[in-house]
């Protein structure tokens, strides 16, 4: 790694450039889409050779879990992984340790029901607060044996190689996550399963749809019944070779840095290429900066951060809403991006519930605002306020290695378009 990506350093210092950011950029494939396919291969019997991969913290996190339960994860490449597996996943010795990963701690709980023995899904102490009680009440009432004395990892499966029948029901309303993880592992049912939504609608229903898409290339019969129904046949996954597209809520922080500076970034995939619910944002990205004065987040959570920040150089104020969940994330996202904004300005968001409203000043632009942006270890928080360093001198983000959660290359890639660092 360079100096600028070294994990162990305490703070960068962006220079706002003097002229339009012009250059290629190509993002590192898609988390969401890494993560699903990583464990469908190592349920699919065979060799599944998985193509335009992130590696990055998550995905490591999730081929590591895999290993310890017999599945076979090389690397052959920067962006590709090999995964072989008999089709089953064996009993690990130790607990499965997986950071602050969502996807795959969220992901894994329901598979490891597929495991005939004991499994503990654990991660760090930011992942033990983020609730997965809702997905421990669906698996029990399969006959699975899932608890947590917190409702929060660490999770205790007690499996017994059968993942039950019949319909299953989720509130989906914290985390679509919960909902991709019963789909993902109800193909090894005893018989169809129906999993059926209850409570309020879907936080990002596009992740389902991705997941349903990535199911079916490996060979499941997963059908949607109604709006808040799917059912999912007993046919188990076959291997498969799987094309990875680059990652939407990467792409974010290029399209806006693009439209911040008035620049031209091709990264190689064109805005309408991308198939992941945050490739939305696109659309508001091109207004900038006329951002409409209400912006619904629930379907593109992860990019909420991107607009909240380039909201701040926009002509009028912009509120965020339907952005609830983002207080179970990484961190409290929307009290992090109010706090970090009055930061560099006070007065520039505020929270009025579970809304965020951003004070546009397009006056911002050319000012020196020394402001130390406290990440909370949050890769979205870094990556988002480095977009107001572009137009606003003596913004510092502090422990910039958080970007190795799902884009350690992107410090390098604003220098290569010409960004200065310090």
């Amino acid at each position: 790694m360079t100096a600028v990506s070294d994990a162990k350093l305490a703070a960068l210092t962006i220079v706002p450039p003097a002229r339009a950011l012009v250059g290629r950029v190509t993002p590192p494939g898609s988390k969401s889409i890494t993560n699903r396919a990583l464990l469908l291969a190592a349920l699919a019997k065979g060799t599944s050779r998985l193509t335009g991969a992130l590696k990055s913290k998550d995905t490591a996190l999730m081929a590591k879990a895999l290993g310890q339960m017999g599945v076979s994860v090389e690397e052959p490449d920067a962006t590709s992984f090999v995964v072989t597996s008999d089709g089953t996943l064996k009993a690990p010795a130790e607990p499965l340790l997986l950071g602050n990963a969502g996807t795959a701690t969220r992901f894994l709980t329901a598979a490891v029901a597929l495991v005939d023995g004991r499994v503990v899904v654990d991660g760090e102490e930011a992942m033990r607060k983020r609730p997965i009680e809702p997905l421990l009440t669906a698996l029990r009432s399969l006959g699975i044996d899932a608890t947590s004395e917190t409702g929060c990892p660490p999770v205790l499966i007690n499996g017994t190689g059968s993942f039950g029948r019949g319909r299953v029901e989720i509130d989906g309303g914290l985390s679509s996550q919960y909902v991709s993880a019963l789909l993902m592992a109800a193909p090894f049912g005893d018989g169809p399963i129906e999993v059926a939504l209850t409570g309020k609608d879907l936080d990002a229903r596009g992740y389902v749809n991705l997941t349903l898409a990535a199911m079916r290339t490996f060979g499941a019969s997963a059908e949607q019944v109604d709006e808040r129904t799917w059912r999912v046949e007993p046919t188990g996954y076959r291997a498969t070779d799987f094309g990875i597209e680059p990652d939407a809520s990467a792409a974010t922080y290029l399209w806006a840095a693009e439209a911040l500076t008035g620049g031209q970034i091709d990264l190689g995939v064109p805005m309408a290429a991308f198939t992941q619910p945050d490739a939305e944002a696109a659309r508001f990205i091109q207004m900038f900066p006329h951002l409409p004065a209400v912006i619904d987040g629930s379907q593109m959570q992860d990019a909420v951060p991107t607009l909240a920040v380039l909201s701040a150089f926009n002509d009028t104020p912009v509120r965020f809403v339907g952005i609830a969940n983002l207080r179970v994330k990484e961190c409290d996202r929307i009290a992090a991006l109010s706090t970090e904004l009055n930061r560099i300005r006070p007065g520039l968001a505020h929270e009025e519930g579970d809304d965020l409203v951003v004070s546009g000043d397009p006056g911002l632009a050319g000012q020196v605002l020394p402001a130390r942006i406290e990440t909370y270890e949050d890769h979205r928080i870094a990556m988002s306020f480095a977009l107001a360093g572009l137009k606003i001198g003596g913004i510092t983000i502090l422990d910039p290695g958080c970007v190795g959660k799902t884009y350690p290359g992107y410090w390098d890639a604003l220098k290569g378009l010409g960004v200065e660092l310090r």
